[in-house]
């Protein structure tokens, strides 16, 4: 049997990590994380992280695999992901990959279009400029500036648009001058996986999540990190909200709301990203027994 990643995919709090545990248990391998945030070692509660017993149900990868002052990004966890399903493979037909950063799974799949270098001063401008603006003043600048890559981007995304712009501001060439979309083959096989629930379901996850977080310390865990704010790994959702909190530009209350809010917004562009690839096949995650007799029929 050639050897085979299993990517399991979707919306946040829609019950991937359950369901890649199981798979992973069923083919006594392991998952590799494709999230963005939860590779940190500093942030667990308001980056959704697997529990502790979840960890040592299967072996994980890219969780707690860096330090929120290391600059970690999509051409990064390629090549990472790529050495951690050869380790995998060394004793093992099939790879679990879990998670629903979109761009660090396309990258992996398909490979990632080398970058020119930032220079910080410009990450950092750029980073101001969107922390006293907001979110209209980097859409209306892409706009202006670079409209070819504005008309296809992701406009509700900051992180996407502070890249396009640093690179813009790099270079002086729009970053659209830096993607091939050559895909890269690899050696082994993919299966894509995509679960969500019914939308009344995902959203009332999303919110007794968020309670969730409140309850275990997120506040805490916030304030533990503070020092380190301006730093890419905290400029995301459930932290944003609790800086404003801490600097008293919202009251507790308003400040959980604006994180559900925001989540769900969030889950909502991850859909809209997964259904574009035809290649995902989606299931009800609920119905384990149903994905894990599709996996097998494919293998």
């Amino acid at each position: 049997m050639k050897k085979t990643v299993v990517i399991i995919t979707g919306p946040t709090a829609a019950g991937k990590t359950a369901l890649a545990i199981k798979l992973a248990q069923h083919f006594s391998t392991a998952v590799i994380s494709a999230d963005s945030r939860q590779c940190y070692r500093e942030i667990s509660i308001g980056t959704a992280k697997p529990s502790a017993v979840e960890l040592s149900a299967v072996p994980h990868y890219f969780i707690n695999s860096h330090s929120i002052r290391e600059e970690v990004n999509a051409a990064m966890f390629e090549k990472l992901a790529l050495q951690y399903a050869a380790d995998i493979f060394s004793s093992n037909d099939v790879a679990i990959m879990c998670g629903g950063t979109g761009l660090y799974v396309r990258a992996f799949c398909e490979g990632m279009d080398d970058m020119p270098p930032v220079p910080a001063e410009v990450r950092e401008a750029v980073r101001a400029g969107y922390e006293q603006h907001g979110l209209e003043w980097l859409q209306q600048t892409l706009l202006e500036r670079d409209p070819g890559f504005y008309t296809t981007a992701e406009t509700q995304n900051p992180a996407r648009l502070m890249r396009a712009l640093e690179i813009l501001e790099t270079t002086g060439k729009s970053i659209s001058t830096f993607r091939t979309a050559t895909k890269q083959a690899r050696d082994f096989n993919i299966i894509k996986i995509g679960v969500t629930l019914p939308k009344d379901l995902l959203l009332a996850n999303i919110n007794t999540r968020v309670d969730k977080m409140a309850a275990e310390g997120l506040l805490e865990e916030v304030l533990r990190v503070q020092e380190y704010r301006k730093h890419n790994a905290l400029q995301t959702v459930g932290y944003t909200e609790m800086f404003e909190y801490l600097d008293g530009a919202v009251a507790w209350p308003q400040a959980l709301e604006n994180i559900k809010v925001h989540t769900r917004q969030y889950a909502k562009r991850q859909l809209t990203w997964f259904r574009k690839d035809a290649e995902i096949t989606w299931f009800d995650p609920r119905e384990q027994q149903q994905v894990q007799d599709w996996v097998l029929s494919r293998l």
